[in-house]
């Protein structure tokens, strides 16, 4: 007796040519799904890629931004030392002497700061800070440096009085009433020169 012919059980219901025509609808639904999944698998590296570039570009402008800024407060700094003594004549302030980039290197007593415009008379000197763009930072960072030429000054013998100016080619409205609430003299373009606002009140003194 031959061996018995062993038939293929479907699902209840089906037969060969159901189950068949499921696998083939089964089989293309994976090649499609394949094909998108390649699909979004490129597209992510050509995210990738371009994300990079753009990473590189804004690396790249921020260099150049911040050299083009660096430069620019440096021009800034010397067109405005030469004017700042007639300008502060306006407010009675008479100073004889403008430097710029004056450096502080006090090793043994740990004091270091940089001024970029000071101006100095017997009595009094006005440290002016020149920024491009002036922040409320930047005005935090003066009185600090304003609080150490003070200490500075005393430990050598130095007893004239401290005054403090910004200066910022832009600047918004909230910064420079912060400036002027700090006691500084607000200095900004006007046209082809430039205009300095008093502080608050008197003048702070250090």
């Amino acid at each position: 007796m031959g061996k018995a012919q062993l038939q293929p059980v479907y699902p209840r219901g089906l037969d060969f040519e159901q189950v068949w025509a499921a696998l083939m609808e089964n089989r293309e639904q994976l090649k499609e799904t394949d094909r998108i999944v390649k699909e979004n698998a490129e597209r992510q590296r050509e995210t990738d890629r371009q994300l990079k570039e753009t990473d590189r570009q804004i690396k790249d402008f921020n260099k150049r931004f911040g050299d083009f800024t660096k430069r620019f407060g440096e021009i800034v700094e010397y067109m405005v030392a030469p004017n700042l003594r007639e300008k502060f004549k306006d407010f009675g302030l008479n100073f004889p002497k403008a430097n710029s980039n004056t450096d502080v290197s006090d090793y043994d007593n740990d004091i270091f700061l940089e001024i970029d415009v000071m101006l100095e008379n017997g009595d009094k000197a006005m440290l002016v800070e020149v920024k491009t763009k002036l922040n409320s930072e930047h005005v935090k960072e003066h009185v600090k440096r304003l609080e150490k030429m003070r200490v500075y000054a005393d430990l050598h013998g130095d007893r004239r009085a401290f005054l403090g100016a910004v200066a910022g080619v832009v600047m918004t409205n909230n910064v420079k009433k912060y400036a002027l609430g700090q006691g500084f003299y607000v200095i900004e373009p006007s046209g082809e020169t430039f205009n300095i606002t008093p502080p608050n009140g008197q003048p702070k003194e250090w």
